[in-house]
């Protein structure tokens, strides 16, 4: 048995809170009890407008926001040791991503937003928690992002097998793990639900596109399809990482989509997720043995089917066939990246980010005495 470690963390859908109890030794790590904590339907609502909006409004609404997200943050955590039955005593750090509202690594001054005040988690649990794990990588000249390939290639890395990870949250990313031993590479590759998810709550009002089943009633517009992958960040050469900053619903209406039939747009956009993700491959892991998907992408049937056709000499499995539920790696991830700097040990990856050097991530805030 190893040290126990939390991982906490909300993505860009904003519904709440993914948690993981995760037991990690030297080589492995076994996860004891998972939760997901929903945001309040205010809170949501107020995150969603902070991330529609180019900027919060003020001062007191930006703190406000910080101090309701911690506060959410810290129950999470708590309800997920009283569902495993125990105190924090036991647990050696949480890592807590916070919630994303602004990640903008490529402006003059770089930076990337997460809150979800720290020390309200620390104090109202009673662990040691580790936050704000991208600012290092950027301060050295990285992305910030994605940060998971370090843990993918901790935990998924088989020698003499090319593999790649994929995770298919709101944005999609790789983890291209090489057979040969060279150093592990990945980026965001572009949207993978955040346009659908977009999309279907416009014209639905649903939160999601459950199993991918109205995108799968409409038909693909290739004109469309075609004048969304000519985006330049597709082309771009790694490292790169985006967010719905640059991916949103302003990005698709300049595309033109006013004449089109909702439910084909929504088709075309998850055409749109498959192929970038399956060029992407292609072009950086064209050797490829094994691909293995988590993120809430893997539960959407529409999107695996496309996927699976882009890359129809590769079989597509999810990462719960190599030992971890593809709905926590990402937690996971985050009470992994606590342990490295809990233990003073790099958790970021310059052939992957950009950074100069590898580094010791985040912020240690301790509970007050």
């Amino acid at each position: 048995m190893g040290d126990i470690y939390i991982g906490l963390i909300s993505g860009t859908s904003m519904d709440g809170i993914d948690a993981a109890l995760v037991d990690i030794d030297e080589s492995s790590l076994d996860v004891l009890q998972t939760n997901k904590h929903e945001y309040p339907v205010e809170l949501q609502q107020q995150l969603s407008a902070a991330k529609l909006n180019t900027s919060i409004r003020s001062y007191d609404d930006a703190a406000d926001l910080h101090v309701k997200v911690g506060e959410c943050f810290r129950d999470a955590a708590n309800e997920l040791l009283a569902a495993a039955g125990i105190d924090g005593l036991g647990v050696t750090a949480i890592g807590s991503h916070g919630q994303t509202v602004r990640h903008e690594p490529d402006i003059d001054e770089p930076f990337s937003l997460q809150i979800g005040d720290a020390s309200i988690i620390a104090n109202g649990t009673g662990i040691m928690t580790v936050a704000d794990f991208r600012s290092a990588d950027i301060a050295l000249g990285g992305q910030g992002a994605p940060l998971a390939p370090a843990f993918h290639e901790w935990l998924f890395s088989k020698p003499g097998v090319n593999r790649v990870v994929l995770n298919m949250g709101g944005i999609a990313n790789i983890t291209v793990l090489h057979s040969d031993g060279a150093d592990t590479t990945g980026f965001d590759t572009g949207p993978a639900n955040t346009l659908l998810d977009a999309w279907i709550a416009r014209h639905r009002g649903e939160t999601f596109d459950r199993n991918g089943r109205w995108a799968a009633q409409g038909n693909v517009d290739i004109d469309l399809l075609g004048r969304l992958l000519a985006d330049a960040y597709f082309a771009t050469s790694p490292p790169k990482s985006t967010g719905f900053e640059y991916f949103n619903l302003e990005w698709l209406s300049a595309a033109g989509v006013d004449n089109l039939d909702p439910v084909d747009v929504q088709a075309t956009l998850s055409a749109l997720s498959a192929i970038s993700v399956a060029t992407a491959i292609q072009e950086h892991a064209p050797d490829i043995s094994e691909l293995f998907v988590c993120g809430g992408g893997v539960h959407n049937t529409d999107l695996m089917r496309r996927l699976g056709a882009a890359l129809p000499e590769t079989t597509v499995k999810s990462t719960a066939l190599v030992g971890l539920d593809p709905d926590w790696v990402e937690a996971a991830a985050f009470a992994w990246l606590a342990m490295r700097t809990a233990q003073g040990l790099p958790g970021n990856l310059p052939s992957v980010t950009g950074a100069k050097r590898s580094a010791v991530l985040g912020s240690i805030f301790n509970v007050a005495r």
